[in-house]
């Protein structure tokens, strides 16, 4: 897997398919991979590159806490390695605050910017689920198994466990096949979590910027939707009625086609 050094620190990444790049950033402990299901779609179109953030998959996992505007840092850092001046950029959840951080302090580098299940500043409510995980993952034997059994629940809908026990179980086997997080690792994430208020940046944003939530999704819920809309001003807003915090995994057809969509509809 390539690497490149950005601020001292080895930062991995994936690349497929080629044409006009496309940056994806992960969710909170997930590594590259977690793009598997978009990688057939988008890579026919697009030069993929999925990153591993520091602290998580094999990039470097420094002490410490990290931020989102570090992490948007270390991605524009991953793009003057690889030769980008302008991408277009898309993040779920963690990477969604990311994108917004690299969008809002670069705007020029983004050429248009997926924003899902997304959020401008921490509330207390998910201030208060996310220090739940991090009790579990201090707890649990492993990473992995705090995210089966600790964020699963809050990222799939009840009818996809009722419904598809295989595809949940396939998921969980995909998640422990992966690089092991250090809970330490895990914790440093989750201060950018926890720390992150992207609000003085918003209006920065210059890209056409697509937010999509699901409906079901209580960890970053549509009630973060006005203040992102509000603040971005070239913004359209998608509400996936029937998913919750991960759609990407959980209806990756829907998912995609809309992504794919709205970045054709905005090229390079």
């Amino acid at each position: 897997m390539p690497a490149v050094e950005v601020d001292g620190i080895q930062l991995n990444y994936e690349e497929q398919g080629e044409g006009e790049p496309l940056v994806l950033i992960p969710y909170l402990s997930a590594d590259n991979a977690c793009y598997a299901f978009q990688y057939p779609a988008w890579a026919e179109r697009y030069r993929c590159i999925s990153v591993d953030l520091r602290g998580s998959g094999l990039s470097d996992k420094p002490h410490g806490s990290y931020s989102t505007r570090q992490y948007a840092d270390d991605v524009a850092g991953i793009m003057d390695a690889l030769g980008i001046e302008r991408a277009h950029v898309a993040g779920v959840s963690l990477g969604a605050a990311t994108a917004m951080c690299l969008a809002g302090t670069r705007p020029s580098r983004v050429a248009s910017l997926a924003l899902h299940s997304g959020w401008a500043a921490t509330d207390p409510f998910l201030a208060a689920v996310v220090n739940t995980w991090r009790v579990m993952a201090l707890s649990m034997d492993s990473v992995a198994d705090m995210v089966i059994a600790g964020i699963f629940p809050w990222c799939f809908t009840p009818e996809m466990y009722a419904e598809r026990p295989e595809f949940v179980s396939g998921l969980a086997e995909f998640v422990r096949s992966r690089p092991a997080q250090p809970s330490e690792a895990f914790l440093g994430q989750s201060d950018a979590v926890l720390g992150h208020d992207a609000t003085d940046l918003l209006g920065e944003i210059t890209a056409p910027t697509l937010i999509t939530f699901g409906r079901h999704d209580l960890v970053t819920s549509t009630r973060f939707a006005g203040a992102l809309e509000e603040g971005i001003q070239d913004s359209e807003l998608v509400v996936f009625d029937h998913l919750s915090h991960a759609g990407l995994h959980e209806d990756a057809e829907t998912f995609n086609r809309v992504t794919t969509e709205f970045m054709e509809r905005h090229p390079l």
